[in-house]
């Protein structure tokens, strides 16, 4: 199953907003990519092991790594950039030059790539939200 939408309608409030390292950002029109990875993390973070922002890549206006490790132990470093998102490396916080991979639009699309537990535990949170609408249409 591939989808382009959060089911569990996650807040967009991301609590950074007391962070000194955003703080610089406050009024700016340039999108960060360091803000967009943390929302990517705080989307995806209840259907895989671990996802974190790296700390020891750079992050920039146009670029971000984010670390992930999926329910099956696999990890992967993530680069978010405006073409979408792609693995650069097979391990956290390493960049692979070599590697080409492909880029995704959404992280939900570049997980269903990667993990099969993934899939199934996003498709298991899509049908409890679904089942919930259900019944409170039905009240």
């Amino acid at each position: 199953m591939e989808t382009d939408c959060n089911p569990m309608e996650l807040s967009n409030n991301t609590g950074f907003e007391g962070d000194s390292d955003y703080r610089d950002f406050e009024g700016t029109d340039v999108k960060d990519m360091r803000l967009e990875a943390e929302a990517v993390v705080n989307d995806v973070l209840f259907a895989v092991s671990n996802m974190f922002v790296s700390k020891t890549l750079p992050c920039a206006e146009d670029v971000a790594y984010i670390n992930v490790e999926t329910r099956e132990r696999n990890r992967y470093c993530l680069e978010l950039t405006e073409a979408g998102l792609r693995v650069v490396a097979y391990d956290f916080d390493q960049t692979d030059d070599g590697l080409q991979t492909p880029y995704h639009e959404t992280v939900y699309s570049l997980l269903d790539s990667l993990s099969p537990a993934y899939r199934e535990v996003f498709g298991n949170a899509l049908l409890q939200r679904l089942e919930a609408l259900k019944k409170d249409s039905q009240s």
